[in-house]
């Protein structure tokens, strides 16, 4: 009924402009306009393997209270003392055992948070 392999998931932000320098300069992803959308402020950011996330403006954009997108690290604590270094806070949630950096390190994998300049929460995993 549904062709998986092309199907692709998606968050708001209010400006893309501003996400757009975020998820690539920031970040270092590969981020892209959408071809023939581009006046509609449409990006894409690409995950590789034909696997991408779709990116909209909406003005009125309001944050999720849950995260929006993980990202796998091989090296959390590099990854997280890096994104310190560009100026990027991980997040501290009650309930969760925390290190100094952020970092979750309990049962299962290491999971550090952070959210991108709209407030969207991104997760960094560590298998």
């Amino acid at each position: 009924m549904f062709d998986s392999t092309r199907a692709f998931g998606s968050f708001a932000v209010p400006d893309t402009e501003v996400a757009l320098d975020f998820y690539r300069n920031t970040l270092g992803l590969d981020v892209v306009p959408v071809p023939g959308m581009e006046g509609y402020g449409l990006i894409r950011i690409e995950l590789g393997a034909d696997r991408s996330i779709l990116v909209y403006p909406k003005p009125d954009h309001e944050p999720a209270v849950f995260t929006v997108l993980n990202l796998v690290v091989d090296d959390i604590d590099a990854a997280v003392d890096e994104l310190g270094r560009r100026g990027v806070a991980m997040l501290r949630y009650e309930g969760f055992d925390q290190d100094e950096k952020g970092i979750a390190r309990g049962e299962g994998p290491m999971v550090a948070w952070f959210t991108d300049p709209a407030g969207n929460v991104i997760g960094l995993i560590q298998e």
